[in-house]
C-alpha cells in the first residue's frame, strides 16, 4: 500500500513536516510505502484564473500525479487563525482546477475522488491544531474524499519532539500509530 504524507507548511523547523516524518515512519513500520511530499519542492503560484489560462504550471500536472497515484493520504496541518494555511489551500485550489482540453487532468477531482485522508496538526497550543482539521474535513469531504473518522492534534508541539524530530509521548506515539493504521484499512477496503 502505498501512502502520500505532506504538511500544509515549507518552514525549516515546522511541527507538521516533523509531524508528517513521523507518521511516514509508522506507516513504513506498518508495511506500508510511505512518500513524504514537500510542498516546498513544487513552484506553484498563487491560484490565478488568468495566471491557468495561459498554462496550468509544470509542478501542479506534478502535483496532481503524486497526489492521483496514492489511495492514502495522511495531511499534517498547522493552525493559522483558527483554520488551515494559504499554502495548503493553494495546492488544493490548483490540484483540484481542471485542465482545459487535458484528457486525464480535465476532471478536477480526479486527484482527490476516493482518497482515504487522514487528517493531523501539531501546535504549540493547547488545541494541538484541532480548528485548522474543522476546516479542512468539509473541503476534502466536498472534492469527493474519503476522511478518516480518527484524527490527531499535537498539543504543545514544542515538547513533542525528541532530538530526531519523532514523538516522544506516548499518547501521541499511540494516536498517531491509530490514525495511520485506520487510513491504510479504509485504502485497501477501498482499492
Amino acid at each position: 500500500m502505498n501512502i502520500l504524507i505532506f504538511a500544509g507548511s515549507t518552514r525549516q523547523e515546522s511541527y507538521n513536516r516533523k509531524l508528517a516524518k513521523a507518521a511516514a515512519a509508522i506507516a513504513e513500520q506498518q508495511g506500508a510505502q510511505a512518500t513524504l511530499l514537500e510542498l516546498s519542492d513544487f513552484d506553484i503560484p498563487l491560484y490565478n484564473a488568468d495566471l491557468e489560462a495561459r498554462g496550468t504550471p509544470a509542478d501542479v500536472i506534478r502535483l496532481k500525479q503524486a497526489m492521483h497515484s496514492h489511495s492514502a493520504w495522511i495531511i499534517c496541518s498547522p493552525e493559522y487563525n483558527g483554520s488551515y494555511p494559504a499554502l495548503l489551500k493553494n495546492a488544493i485550489d490548483w490540484a483540484s482546477s481542471p485542465v482545459k482540453g487535458d484528457a486525464l487532468w480535465s476532471d478536477g477531482t480526479l486527484p482527490f475522488r476516493n482518497k482515504v485522508v487522514g487528517m493531523a496538526s501539531a501546535s504549540p497550543g493547547g488545541m494541538g491544531g484541532l480548528r485548522a482539521q474543522s476546516h479542512l474535513a468539509p473541503l476534502l469531504l466536498n472534492l469527493q474524499c474519503w476522511v478518516a473518522p480518527r484524527s490527531h492534534a499535537v498539543a504543545h508541539a514544542a515538547d513533542a519532539f525528541d532530538m530526531q524530530n519523532q514523538l516522544q509521548r506516548s499518547h501521541d506515539q499511540q494516536a498517531m500509530q491509530a490514525l495511520v493504521e485506520q487510513v491504510l484499512w479504509a485504502a485497501r477496503r477501498f482499492q
